[in-house]
């Protein structure tokens, strides 16, 4: 079920990972997802499979980016 919270939570999360990239290098962008993904599951806005889930997006993108870098 989602409702009016989640859903702006879901849609700050995804423009950080999404459209900070001018704004953040790869490690702020990712220190900051991880801090959403934190508050959200400590405001009861998500559950902790959610917060998982976030944590495991952050990840992979950070890893990718950082591949990139390196290539």
């Amino acid at each position: 079920m989602y409702n009016e919270a989640k859903m702006l939570a879901y849609a700050k999360w995804h423009e950080v990972l999404t459209e900070s990239e001018i704004l953040m290098d790869a490690e702020e962008r990712y220190d900051e997802l991880l801090k959403l993904a934190d508050e959200y599951r400590c405001r009861g806005i998500i559950d902790r499979s959610e917060r998982n889930t976030l944590i495991e997006i952050a990840t992979a993108a950070y890893a990718r980016t950082v591949a990139d870098l390196s290539s």
